[in-house]
């Protein structure tokens, strides 16, 4: 069924650093230099653009696990660029070798890890759990 999904996909995603990506933005810090939780979204997203445009309707993927390490640091107006390579496939877990860089070298490095989906039920679940909590207060 996931049958076009091959170790060695890869895609990258890009920005420009601006406030709204900054450490003091995300409350990760007070500096305006580009957050931890941005470089990981920025190499989630790369993943997500290797896999998902491959999977058939009703699939997608999910983040279920990172493992990084932000190396150095990003100020304001700098492009970063993330590059995410599927590594290895273990039925519906997918892990990758995340990478960012900036304009002068790389700043983030780690792993993470997707699962496949089918978006209905995934949904159903999450509803499901949503309606428990809400009848528990």
């Amino acid at each position: 069924m996931f049958d076009e999904i091959k170790v060695g996909a890869r895609a990258e995603r890009s920005l420009v650093v601006a406030e709204e990506h900054t450490a003091a933005r995300w409350g990760s810090g007070a500096l305006k230099v580009f957050s931890t939780p941005q470089m990981l979204a920025l190499m989630e997203g790369a993943a997500v653009d290797a896999v998902d445009p491959l999977l058939p309707p009703g699939y997608q993927t999910v983040g279920i696990q990172a493992t990084i390490s932000h190396l150095a640091a990003t100020p304001m107006g700098l492009k970063v660029t993330a590059c995410a390579e599927l590594v290895a496939i273990d039925g519906r877990k997918l892990s990758f070798r995340v990478v960012a860089y900036d304009e002068v070298g790389k700043i983030g490095e780690g792993e993470h890890q997707r699962y496949i989906v089918e978006v209905a039920r995934f949904m159903e679940k999450a509803e499901a759990r949503g309606k428990a909590a809400a009848s528990s207060e």
